[in-house]
């Protein structure tokens, strides 16, 4: 029946770039652009893409399964790829090498994997290029907390005690989740990208 909602056991597959979606990066420095995926039911010639602004692909690269590493499909001459998929965590992150100041914007992490009916998602990181980084006074920051280290020691301790509790928590409930997911026969698409024909080309120069 058309709408008809089935409650199906999901692959969930997901794409993240860390705890901040931002990097600030020295000019003529290399810079990690990192990105990890997870899925419930492992994958089968899982492909995945760093694109450059949404369109311009700088990296792809294809895993056959959990056994096996990454092999190259095409690159950007100044990228290279320094993660594991061998390992405890799936790492496909990246380094952008001799970065300029053309280099900033944005850039997405693009995974499809066959096994999970071709399920796509993607992670976006946005890259600043500086000329020199700043160095931020302390000057005040020493004297409040030399005033009242005292307190502030003791609310920290109380937060992070909130927070391991809360880790744990979080910790045995996700034990508990099953990989679940509402389905109305629909791919399981998520801001998937129109950019996979893109020319293969370094980002512009300035």
């Amino acid at each position: 029946l058309p709408g008809l909602h089935i409650l199906a056991i999901v692959f969930a597959l997901e794409v993240s770039v860390g705890k901040t979606n931002t990097v600030m990066a020295l000019n003529n420095s290399d810079v990690l652009l990192p990105c990890t995926f997870t899925t419930c039911i492992g994958f089968q010639d899982l492909v995945f893409t760093w694109y450059f602004n949404s369109t311009e692909m700088i990296y792809t690269g294809k895993i056959k399964s959990k056994a096996s590493e990454p092999f190259l499909v095409g690159r950007n001459p100044r990228v290279e790829f320094v993660g594991s998929t061998t390992g405890k965590e799936n790492n496909i992150s990246i380094v952008l090498k001799n970065v300029e100041f053309s280099d900033a914007g944005k850039y997405t992490c693009h995974v499809k994997n066959p096994k999970e009916k071709d399920a796509q998602h993607n992670a976006t990181i946005f890259l600043t290029v500086v000329q020199k980084m700043v160095e931020t006074d302390n000057t005040l920051t020493l004297i409040i907390v030399g005033v009242v280290g005292g307190l502030i020691g003791l609310l920290i301790l109380f937060m992070l005690i909130k927070r391991v509790v809360l880790f744990i928590i979080k910790k045995v409930q996700d034990g508990k989740k099953e990989c679940l997911v509402s389905s109305s026969g629909n791919d399981n698409t998520e801001n998937g990208l129109a950019g996979s024909k893109a020319e293969q080309k370094a980002p512009a120069k300035a």
